[in-house]
């Protein structure tokens, strides 16, 4: 068992990590997508199967979706790091906890969302080889 001495972390100095940190992996969630949607138009420009041609729409779909909720995502946790910034003492409201909250959770589902599709999609092209 290890034994960690307690460290003093303000919840404002917390939140302003977690968004950060949210930041960096929205951007590489954005850099993945696009990677996906050039690896998906690759393949659709080698392909005349009418069946996968129409899968292709329906995973496009979710990948311009993908992209939405990451500038939806973006701007409410840039809305709540302005709103931290913008609080004059260390302490923050119920407000701003129950935002965070919910942004955390937001943010877990995504990830696993997005990790998910990436899987079923490069799992698809797995099988068509």
């Amino acid at each position: 068992m290890y034994y960690m001495a307690p460290v003093k972390i303000s919840k404002p100095d917390q939140f302003h990590h977690e968004n950060k940190t949210w930041g960096r992996l929205l951007e590489f969630f954005k850099q993945e997508n696009t990677f996906l949607k050039n690896r998906l138009s690759e393949v659709v420009d080698h392909s005349t199967d009418k069946d996968f041609l129409a899968l292709a729409e329906q995973f496009q779909n979710k990948f311009i979706i993908k992209d939405e909720i990451i500038d939806e995502l973006r701007h409410d946790i840039n809305l709540q790091s302005v709103d931290l910034i913008n609080r004059n003492d260390s302490l923050v409201d119920n407000k701003l906890i129950k935002r965070q909250e919910k942004l955390r959770n937001e943010m877990e589902y995504f990830e696993k969302d997005f990790i998910q599709l990436k899987n079923e999609f490069n799992k698809y092209l797995s099988s068509r080889v």
